[in-house]
């Protein structure tokens, strides 16, 4: 299993979150779920718009596909590329140990 973590820096504008937010919800989640071998996202955003996405998958050939997939789509009508600079960074890490809390929900 692996992780991988995608950083976009902040500060981000109102603009750029709701352009982001867009692009993941109408063009990127869709492509994404269609790969196999991913198992997990997480989105986590600060305040002022740093937000790292955490994606959990069976192995780093199904995180460089789904890569490869997310940027083989084209923008949709409305979108603008400048507002989606794209990551700051991206780091992928084996998972080394999954501790599953009892009476956690989620």
């Amino acid at each position: 299993m692996y992780a991988q973590l995608t950083y976009f820096d902040g500060p981000r504008s109102a603009e750029l979150l709701a352009a982001a937010d867009f692009a993941a919800r109408e063009r990127i989640e869709p492509v994404a779920r269609s790969v196999p071998g991913t198992i997990r996202t997480y989105v986590l955003r600060k305040s002022d718009g740093a937000e790292i996405v955490l994606t959990i998958a069976e192995s780093e050939q199904a995180l460089a596909d789904v890569q490869t997939a997310i940027m083989g789509t084209h923008l949709l009508p409305g979108e603008d590329a400048a507002l989606l600079p794209g990551a700051d960074r991206v780091e992928v890490y084996p998972v080394l140990t999954v501790v599953e809390h009892t009476g956690a929900r989620s």
